[in-house]
């Protein structure tokens, strides 16, 4: 494979991480271009001399367009992410999630950018009826957060058409494993549950438990971005990116081995996320290849990761849940 020149946005967070190694690792220079405000540097330790890591903020376009010479391939990961805060600040998402991703189109276009690969939501599809859930469903983006991260993938299909920009858009189902997020009332589960297990403290789950996800471990996530960023043939599409097997959360608690308080259930969530993934298998040649057990077990391994995270408690999370209830209202 020739050496090509790639820019990941967000590169230094949960996502954007494992992928900067996968694509160093296949010997291209890789340039991160990160903001720091959710993303860890720490997260890049093993790469801080051998990448180029740019602290700069994509909603400045000003700031971001002189990296973009040369450049073969954009990822395209960075955004802020949750309902609840995009509720509360709809304006910081748009700038984000919009504003910035119009700035890395426009970057691009000026600089010929071969192709980009954007980084989709499953939110778009809201609560589906359509299990498991085609990427020809019908999008339903009901509140701020997956209504910016649908914006930003309408515009990467208007400047695909108009600009004649190679893209593939991957909405991405519920990506799990380490150094995902454990920031914020509205953390990602596995963060959530792994910061109670270190603190002795029971797993709240919200609702019965009976909810399933589609978990999908991120070094299948990972490689699904580097086909679509270097399949010749991935060219303006869009993938639904899971594992096609729901779990429920229960069984998530189960498997990690801990106590269960259960909490009560938060109005405007889907009972079951179902990702319909034979079009990326089919187009791809790509297959989620970790199990929900096995991607545990990793987890379990790298528990050290979670130490710094803040402890969790059926009180922070019952506030959380009042929380949503009235953003609802």
């Amino acid at each position: 494979m020739k050496k090509k020149k790639i820019i990941i946005t967000g590169g230094a967070g949960f996502i954007g991480s494992h992928l900067a190694e996968k694509v160093h690792n296949l010997g291209h220079n890789v340039i991160v271009i990160d903001n720091f405000s959710a993303g860890n540097l720490e997260n890049l330790n093993k790469l801080k001399k051998k990448i180029k890591i740019i602290k700069a903020d994509i909603k400045n376009s000003i700031e971001i367009n002189k990296y973009f010479k040369k450049v073969d391939i954009v990822f395209h990961l960075a955004a802020l992410a949750d309902i609840v805060p995009s509720i509360q600040k709809p304006t910081d998402y748009f700038e984000a999630n919009v504003v910035g991703t119009y700035n890395i189109l426009n970057a691009c276009v000026l600089n010929n950018v071969k192709k980009i690969v954007y980084t989709a939501s499953a939110s778009c599809y809201g609560i589906s009826k359509d299990l498991p859930t085609k990427e020809s469903s019908k999008t339903n983006t009901e509140y701020p957060y997956a209504l910016t991260k649908k914006l930003g993938e309408d515009m990467v299909l208007h400047w695909g058409k108009v600009y004649n920009l190679n893209f593939t858009s991957l909405r991405l189902f519920n990506v799990y494993g380490p150094r995902s997020r454990t920031s914020g009332t509205y953390g990602a589960m596995f963060g959530v549950f792994l910061a109670q297990k270190l603190a002795n403290k029971p797993f709240t789950i919200v609702g019965s438990g009976n909810q399933c996800r589609d978990f999908t471990f991120v070094t299948d996530v990972v490689d699904a971005f580097i086909l679509a960023g270097f399949k010749k043939k991935s060219k303006n599409e869009i993938f639904n990116v899971g594992s096609g097997i729901p779990v429920s959360v229960n069984k998530i608690a189960s498997l990690l081995k801990g106590k269960k308080i259960y909490i009560p259930k938060r109005p405007g969530e889907p009972f079951k996320t179902f990702a319909d993934i034979s079009r990326i298998k089919s187009k791809l040649k790509w297959k989620p290849k970790v199990k929900i057990e096995d991607g545990i077990r990793v987890m379990l391994k790298n528990i050290n990761y979670w130490k710094k995270a803040p402890v969790w408690n059926s009180k922070t999370i019952q506030t959380a849940t009042k929380d949503w209830f009235k953003y609802l209202k």
